[in-house]
């Protein structure tokens, strides 16, 4: 009897073993505006916003401490301003945005030149373009970064508050 117990103790630990292993590995992946699929092996920690709206976004996301890029008049939230530019959303300065290594790129889908992004993705870089068209399409973009970005807990609630807000507006 104890010697059942002890085998079947041992297989539950095994097993919690390789469910805890196989959380910790799992992939983060979220659809952007262009409907790619985009995973990261773990959360993003060096991101690089290429619009002044995906600076804000990420931002929302509670992922602003990770990004390590932005453009011109990328200026709210105002800790924007300190990180390094690395050109306009119409012309970025690839190699400075590669010398800073980002492992998330976020992409605005009509604003940066396509020629630009898709020189990203060759390089090897995951890109996540968007493009919110709508109040839910913000709530939406920030809890897609918020998952790339590791940031789920302040990036949903962050949404909501905003989605909350919309609605007490439309019912005034």
């Amino acid at each position: 009897m104890l010697k059942s117990f002890r085998y079947t103790a041992a297989l539950i630990l095994l097993a919690l073993t390789i469910s805890l292993e196989t959380v910790a590995g799992t992939e983060r992946c979220a659809t952007d505006d262009t409907g790619q699929e985009v995973c990261l092996e773990q959360p993003a920690s060096r991101i690089a916003a290429l619009s002044p709206g995906a600076t804000e976004l990420v931002w929302a996301a509670g992922a602003g401490d990770q990004v390590i890029a932005v453009v011109s008049y990328s200026d709210y939230p105002v800790q924007a301003k300190q990180v390094t530019s690395v050109g306009s959303h119409t012309r970025m300065d690839l190699e400075r945005l590669m010398a800073l290594k980002p492992d998330l790129v976020i992409g605005w889908v009509t604003g940066n030149p396509p020629e630009q992004i898709a020189a990203l993705k060759d390089l090897g870089l995951p890109v996540f373009s968007i493009e919110p068209r709508s109040f839910e399409g913000v709530s939406s973009t920030i809890e897609r970064l918020s998952i790339l970005a590791g940031t789920e807990d302040e990036g949903f609630a962050e949404a909501d508050r905003f989605r909350k807000g919309m609605a007490a507006l439309k019912k005034q």
